[in-house]
């Protein structure tokens, strides 16, 4: 298998899997009514539009855990992997790259972070500092997961004539976009984060943000040609 075509397999599954597991999640606890908290059960819901509820309250408790976690152990290998291959490939196309060791720390670092979010996810623990590393390791993971992609959107545009055979322009456009959408967002709502008063719109964000990243990596899958 060549490394683009690995490449395109593990980026599918990088979407597939996290998109399947918290949708599957989020059916669950609408359709089932689950009580996820003492007296506050969870109706049929669309949080992408009403926010309803946040993806971490969406999973972090019994049976949705036992779906969620393992899916994002599982993302989380292939992510490493994923930026490993990106690696070679810039390397073979643009050997003298200055910035491929920047989107390797970032890459994996964000890999590390969703290892460690999934890690402590659902363990109760009332403690103010405890709290605050549990938001630090999410908003980590996003801000390292968005440098990294935007540092390889970058680099892949400036090789893009020594790659336009191997590639569909068009989807390295749209991640393009995607990519400066997402950035964005999260410059524009960072300030509102420690305010209870955006709680819906903050969740609204959280889901889209989430499917917004996933699917950088499905982008991936149909812009690389298949050799």
């Amino acid at each position: 298998m060549t490394a683009t075509n690995e490449l395109r397999s593990i980026s599918k599954w990088i979407f597939i899997i996290p998109f399947v597991s918290v949708n599957i999640c989020l059916i669950i606890i609408t359709n089932f009514h689950f009580i996820l908290e003492p007296g506050v059960p969870i109706f049929p819901t669309f949080p992408y539009i009403d926010g309803e509820v946040s993806i971490s309250r969406t999973v972090r408790y019994y049976p949705m855990s036992l779906i969620f976690k393992p899916a994002m152990f599982i993302t989380s290998f292939l992510l490493i992997r994923y930026w490993l291959i990106t690696k070679k490939i810039l390397t073979n196309f643009d050997n003298g790259n200055k910035d491929i060791n920047k989107i390797i720390f970032f890459g994996i670092g964000s890999a590390i972070f969703l290892i460690l979010h999934s890690i402590f996810l659902g363990i109760k623990f009332d403690n103010d500092l405890y709290k605050f590393c549990r938001r630090f390791v999410m908003l980590s993971f996003i801000i390292f997961e968005l440098i990294a992609q935007a540092y390889l959107i970058s680099n892949l545009l400036k090789i893009k004539k020594n790659i336009r055979e191997n590639i569909n322009e068009k989807f390295l456009k749209i991640k393009k976009f995607l990519i400066i959408l997402l950035i964005s967002i999260s410059i524009i709502v960072l300030p509102f984060l420690p305010f209870n008063n955006f709680k819906f719109l903050k969740h609204a964000l959280e889901w889209n943000v989430f499917l917004g990243v996933i699917v950088f990596y499905l982008l991936t899958y149909l812009m690389w040609k298949k050799n």
